[in-house]
Parts: C-alpha cells; sequence; structure tokens
C-alpha cells in the first residue's frame, strides 16, 4: 500500500475483489475526515490473481496522480 497526501485530501493504493479476481483501485479520503474512502477503480480492463497483484498495479497508478479535483475525482499526469 502506498499513499500520496495532496491539499485537501489523502489518497491511497487499494485492492477491490470481486467475480474470483482483484481490480486496483485509489481510495481517496478528506485529510483529517471520519468516514468511509471513495474507491476508485483504475486499470478499467484489467484484474488480477492476487489482491498484493492489484495492490502493486494501484501503486503504479498512484505514481501518476497529481491532484484530487475537490469533488473528489483523479486526476493523472498525460503520459
Amino acid at each position: 500500500m502506498a499513499r500520496k497526501e495532496f491539499q485537501h485530501y489523502e489518497a491511497v493504493s487499494a485492492a477491490v475483489p470481486g467475480d474470483g479476481a482483484y481490480s486496483a483501485a485509489i481510495a481517496v479520503k478528506g485529510l483529517g475526515a471520519g468516514g468511509a474512502p471513495t474507491f476508485h477503480r483504475v486499470l478499467q480492463d484489467q484484474t488480477f490473481k492476487t489482491a498484493l497483484a492489484a495492490d502493486q498495479a494501484a501503486v503504479q497508478e498512484l505514481e501518476r496522480l497529481i491532484d484530487v479535483t475537490s469533488e473528489g475525482e483523479l486526476m493523472f499526469a498525460q503520459d
């Protein structure tokens, strides 16, 4: 798991289980806010056999994350 902090939000890599596989995701939550984070699946067309593999893929996507909008949406660097 990796974590990145922005002005108003924090984002962490995550693995989301489903249908016998895992999806890579980035969980977003307001800094200092209580409650559950919002999960954003990344790499939409890919699934992974293990949670570790999904989290490792999410870590790579988290590295590309440059900001989180005021609505909590992810903003990635262009390749």
